[in-house]
């Protein structure tokens, strides 16, 4: 897998396309990406395929006036044709309040997320990798392995008039499988993920899921009420994540924000939450390995929202702070939760009565001001009684404010990179046993 564009290549297709803008304003943004993919179900490899693929998005800017026209044809001719509707529609298009100069050049600090041997990786390696899932499943007889396994190799760039570039190559590979009994009843479902390919470790993916598979048979039903739980990384990252969309300063300054204070202002420098929780953006972390910059070209270092239980910082943006008086933050592109020493094997032993949860999903508001959420449990969740794992159970459907759960933990775990959320990007999350997590109802799913 060759790569997609290198850096001068990159900055010579911008400073290009710049040079054609007749507008006031000109911010080029240009996403690149070469993947390769291997699919399985139902015990048997079904497709494997690459795919490449590019997107050039120009925003002309007459004063305040601006619009954006995207394409995927990298010809001189297509952006030119590109550049050139971009700055008719911003003709006609109305003031905006909000709209800002763009910024100059920018310093951004080194990441490296690029590994060549993820870059290499061939048809041949996915499918032997799938093969961990594929051979036992085929064994056991009585499940059915279904996965997907993506290796891939981007670049993002960004560029404007004023001389700023910005650009970042990163690789990834990812691996989910789920793993169903034949009869219907049990779901294993594991995932890993990494910028380096050599690091992920797929038989162990391949044992955990079938394993999960075969244990979460013939689920029973308990009572819904308030559990204490322990949360894998994955199912901790699906509730945790939503907090970023909070972290925003206008939200609480407005009034749409659990982080607003009752007579008004903001909770930075209150502790709100456990003081073992501390929660942070930081693309230079190993673990993380994000993009540096966001999509104004900002540049983006680590970033602390919470620390030690305390609220540090709110996120503001460009035309926010300059609204407020205050600094501008850049919005995070990676989130992480600081974690500890305590294995999940631990918190087991250590629990009296609980449930462990592998994950969540259909994750959906309820209410703004708590960060109040409702979604379900899925892919496995077993009852726990004096400190041993006795029997899988049945879904449930919760009511759970992640900032309610962060101020009922008993103990956290490593921390773990996630294979994805439904908010998307560079997850890192530990393991958490926390008490009174609320379940509201059974679910029939499996």
């Amino acid at each position: 897998m060759s790569a997609p564009m290198s850096r001068d290549e990159a900055q010579r297709l911008v400073e290009r396309a710049i040079k054609m803008s007749k507008a006031d304003g000109c911010d080029v943004s240009l996403n690149a990406s070469i993947t390769g993919n291997t699919r399985f179900a139902a015990n048997q490899l079904s497709t494997a395929g690459e795919i490449e693929g590019s997107t050039f998005a120009v925003q002309s800017s007459f004063g305040p006036k601006h619009a954006v026209v995207t394409t995927d044809d990298l010809s001189d001719a297509s952006i030119r044709r590109a550049i050139e509707q971009s700055e008719k529609l911003a003709k006609l298009s109305p003031d905006d309040p909000e709209a800002m100069p763009s910024l100059p050049p920018q310093t951004y600090v080194p990441v490296n997320a690029y590994h060549e041997v993820t870059a290499a990786c061939s048809p041949a390696d996915r499918a032997k990798a799938a093969l961990t899932a594929l051979e036992p499943s085929r064994k056991a007889g009585n499940v059915n392995a279904s996965g997907y396994i993506v290796t891939g190799n981007n670049v993002s760039a960004f560029g404007n008039k004023t001389g700023l570039f910005a650009y970042f190559s990163n690789t990834t590979a990812n691996y989910t499988l789920t793993v169903r009994t034949s009869d219907g009843t049990g779901s294993g479902w594991v995932a890993a993920d990494d910028h380096d390919w050599s690091k992920l470790d797929y038989k162990s993916v391949s044992e955990r899921a079938l394993d999960r598979a075969q244990r979460s048979r013939g689920a029973v039903a308990i009572e819904p009420g308030r559990y204490t739980v322990i949360l894998e990384p994955q199912a901790v990252g699906d509730l945790v994540q939503l907090l970023v969309g909070y972290i925003d300063s206008r939200s609480a300054d407005e009034g749409r924000s659990p982080f607003l204070k009752p007579q008004g202002g903001n909770k930075i420098g209150e502790k709100i939450m456990d003081s073992r929780v501390s929660i942070i953006s930081d693309p230079a972390d190993p673990q993380l390995g994000g993009q540096p910059f966001d999509g104004e070209g900002f540049p983006l270092g680590r970033q602390t929202w919470i620390e030690n239980g305390v609220l540090k910082q709110l996120f503001y943006s460009r035309f926010w702070a300059r609204k407020q008086g205050k600094v501008a933050t850049g919005f995070p592109t990676t989130v992480k939760m600081v974690g500890g020493t305590t294995t999940t094997e631990q918190m087991i032993a250590n629990t009296e009565r609980g449930l462990l949860v592998t994950r969540l999903w259909y994750l959906r508001e309820v209410d703004p001001r708590t960060a109040l959420y409702t979604g379900l449990t899925r892919d496995g969740v077993f009852l726990i009684e004096n400190g041993k794992i006795k029997n899988a159970v049945r879904n449930f459907r919760f009511n759970e404010s992640p900032i309610f759960m962060l101020n009922n933990i008993e103990a956290l775990g490593p921390t773990q990179r996630l294979a994805g959320t439904e908010g998307g990007g560079d997850v890192v999350m530990p393991v958490i046993k926390a008490r009174d997590f609320n379940f509201t109802s059974l679910s029939e799913a499996v």
